[in-house]
């Protein structure tokens, strides 16, 4: 079984998702699309699971971009500002789950 986690080392709910999904698969991988970057597939993979809803539209990242520039091509946005992926990603065995709800949770402590 293979568990990745993909988002911010210094986000709060990211570091809540992977407390819960290290305890579910102690070999969970943590990757920090930040510091530790994310490929052009990984994004290209996860955009056509979620389409618009990978892009926080609400952070601070979103609204200190002009106009122009949030008419990019998003994953063209997101590799440039991998901080407006909505987060977490987690991809357990290419089952893509995204952000950390009720019902997200509720698959990794079951």
């Amino acid at each position: 079984m293979a568990l990745t986690l993909y988002g911010l080392k210094n986000c709060d709910t990211c570091r809540k998702a992977l407390k819960v999904c290290r305890a579910f698969d102690d070999e969970t991988t943590f990757v920090d699309v930040r510091a530790d970057g994310i490929s052009r597939a990984d994004l290209e993979r996860f955009y056509g699971a979620f389409g618009a809803a990978l892009l926080n539209t609400r952070s601070t990242t979103w609204r200190g971009l002009d106009d122009a520039e949030r008419t990019r091509d998003p994953i063209d946005l997101l590799m440039a500002h991998p901080a407006l992926m909505k987060r977490p990603v987690i991809d357990h065995d290419g089952d893509l789950t995204l952000g950390w709800g009720a019902d997200v949770a509720a698959k990794f402590t079951a």
